[in-house]
Parts: C-alpha cells; structure tokens; sequence
C-alpha cells in the first residue's frame, strides 16, 4: 500500500457501514507521478489508527500468490473468482450487516473476527439484486438471533452461500480475512441467452414485420389494447415466441454464454519482454545453425534439422483452450480469441492441450515462435532435462 503506487479501485477503505470517499485516502505521488488517485500511505494511517478497514480489492490481479491460486480454482469450479483482503484494526467492525450477491469463502489470516451471520431477506439474490435495494428488510433481519455465531481463528475458512445476512468485528488484536468471491453462473444467464435467441427469431416471421394499419392511438392505451389489429400482432408475436423458445437448442444458449465465462477469468500471467527476446533468440539460434550445418554438411547433401538443443514450451494456464476445424483452417480457440495454426502439427497440439510440455523440435521453430507471441504457450523446462545440482 506504500511503495508499490496501489490506485483506487484496488483499496477501499470503511468503518462501522460507512465507506471513505477516494480521496480522503488517495493523493498524488510527487515529482513523476502525479496521478492523483494513488493510496496516500499518511492518509490511510490516520484511517486506520482511528479503526478504519483497509480492504485490498482486486487481490487477485495484485498478488502473485493469489492470482494463481484463483486462476486455479476458478478454472476447478467452472466459475469465475475474485479475491480482497479485510484488514480491521482490534475491536472494530468495517461494514455493518449485509448481503452479497456471490458466493464467498472467508479464510482468516491473523489476529481473530467474530462473524454474525443470518438467513437471506432474498434467496439466491442476482448481480442486479444488491443488498442496497433490500436495505430495511435487510437492517429489520439484523434485529433478530444470529443463524450463526462465531470466531476465526488464523486458518479458519467460513463458507457464505450468497444472500446469507453478515457482519463481522475483530477481537483483541488487528485481523486479516481474504474474501474468496465466488461469481456463479446461474440458470438466469442461461434463460437471458434464451430470451435473446427468441427476440431474434421474431424478425423472421413476416406476420410479426407487417405494419399495424394506419389510425391507430397508442397513447390511448385502453383503445388500442383493444384494437383486433393490434391482439392480431401481439398473438404472433407470442406464438413466434413460444415456438422459437421451445426449439431453442441448448448447445446454442451454452455458446452464446461462452464468451462472458471466458472473459470472466484472466489467464495465466505471461511476461512480454522475456517471452519476446526468448521467440527471437530461436530465429537467431535457427539461422546460426542452418548457416554452419549447410556450411559443413554441403558436400554430403545431409539437411539440418535446426537446433540440437532448444527450451520447450507448454500451454498457458487458463486459456480454456480447443482445437477447431473451420473449412479447411485449423484454429485455436481460446480466451485470447482465435488462432490459426499449422495443420501439420495437429498431434502435437493436442498433446501441448492435453498437458504436456513439447520441445521446440515437436512444434517447429517458427510455430512455436508464433504461439509464444500470441500468449498462447510459455516457456517450461525441458522434457527429461536434468535440474542444477541433480
């Protein structure tokens, strides 16, 4: 929070339901960096000695440790994840009781919470759902005996299905929690995708395109709801609806969802300078050893096969990569779109798919050049390769 110029929205900071305003904790960062949104170190000790919350948002994109953890079981469950971090000075509470609209597994770090937790005003509430729209059920619920009533201690994990009423107060000394937010899937983005595939399906019937005839007042609601013409419209419209919901194949509905899952979850980190230098430094090794094998082996005819030696590659973690065929191009499709790749080295991609870590030789130089400059594979170490000191 001091040293690294952490800006907003990666921290936010509360007490007792109240959360700050940016800029009572942000402020500029001197000569070269005045970017006046950057965590302000003096601020947030006045905050926090007066027994504000730090919440470090966004851990996931800030903290190598938590990033791969999250790629990890986002990848295992199917469902995107986030991580924040609560720091709440002893005797204090951050955010009074509320809902939240993911799951989330709190995991205690240090120090002790004591968490009050109650049963939902709403049942499986939406992102579009806050517990804000629900504030006086929400407060009236508070009223009544905790569901449950307990303390973490450093390596508890406390599992919060969403919706579930909470508030939570550090004990004697300062306290540090990690939220795990779980954002589900639902059947509701399914039955939105629904909802579309059907609203697009209406253009096609040509009783649905004709014109409502001439004379008719729409802002004489009750007239016009009676108008034949208009219950004639309505009735194709539903009839064109209902049919189209009905014939909806559900591998359609899956693919239209597909694009937001994949971009709900960032892929493995990969790191742009070194994986260039690592792609150019093969097109040197390549060119030095063609020139000198085609330089001794010229007499006998003998063709190079590159490199004897080369670093090997894998698939980058997280891609939600496939294979696929489109007319004659194989492609890989992944969340960093499409690419084409070379169909002669079909097997070995499905190997590097499936897992394994390929030597350069197995995808040839310029393929895996190709791969390394799209993200699309890192460096790994050689198969078989003996490590320093083994």
């Amino acid at each position: 929070m001091s040293t690294r110029g952490l800006r907003t929205p990666f921290l936010r900071v509360a007490k007792n339901g109240r959360t700050y305003a940016a800029g009572d904790y942000t402020a500029p960062g001197g000569v070269g960096a005045e970017i006046g949104d950057q965590l302000s170190d003096s601020k947030l000790l006045a905050l926090f000695a007066d027994g504000a919350t730090l919440v470090l948002q966004g851990l996931h994109r800030t903290w190598a440790p938590i990033s791969r953890f999250s790629g990890d079981l986002a990848a295992e469950l199917g469902h995107p994840v986030q991580v924040n971090a609560y720091v709440t000075p002893a005797q204090n509470t951050g955010f009074s009781d509320h809902y939240d609209v993911h799951d989330v597994f709190v995991v205690q770090i240090a120090g002790t919470k004591t968490w009050r937790i109650r049963p939902p005003v709403l049942a499986h509430p939406l992102r579009t759902q806050p517990w804000e729209n629900r504030k006086a059920a929400v407060q009236q619920a508070a009223t009544r005996p905790p569901l449950i009533e307990t303390t973490l201690q450093p390596g508890d994990t406390l599992y919060l299905p969403r919706g579930f009423i909470h508030a939570a107060s550090a004990r004697g000394e300062v306290s540090t929690h990690l939220t795990i937010g779980i954002h589900t899937w639902t059947g509701h983005h399914l039955g939105r995708q629904l909802q579309s595939y059907a609203a697009t399906r209406l253009a096609a019937d040509p009783r649905v395109r004709a014109s409502l005839p001439a004379g008719i007042d729409l802002a004489d609601t009750a007239a016009a709801a009676a108008d034949p013409a208009v219950i004639a419209a309505v009735d194709a419209a539903r009839e064109t609806l209902i049919a189209a919901i009905k014939a909806a194949p559900v591998s359609e509905l899956v693919a239209a969802l597909a694009p937001a899952h994949r971009d709900g979850t960032r892929p493995e980190p990969v790191a742009p300078i070194a994986t260039v230098m690592a792609a150019d430094s093969m097109a040197a090794e390549r060119m030095a050893t063609e020139k000198t094998a085609a330089e001794g082996l010229a007499a006998t005819g003998i063709a190079a096969d590159g490199p004897s030696e080369a670093p090997a590659v894998r698939l980058r973690a997280g891609l939600a990569a496939r294979l696929e065929r489109r007319g004659e191009e194989l492609v890989l499709s992944s969340r960093l779109g499409v690419q084409p790749v070379e169909a002669a080295h079909e097997g070995a991609l499905r190997s590097l798919l499936a897992g394994e870590t390929l030597a350069v030789a197995q995808l040839g130089v310029a393929e895996t050049q190709h791969l390394l400059r799209a993200g699309v594979v890192v460096l790994a170490p050689i198969p078989g390769a003996s490590m320093p000191g083994g």
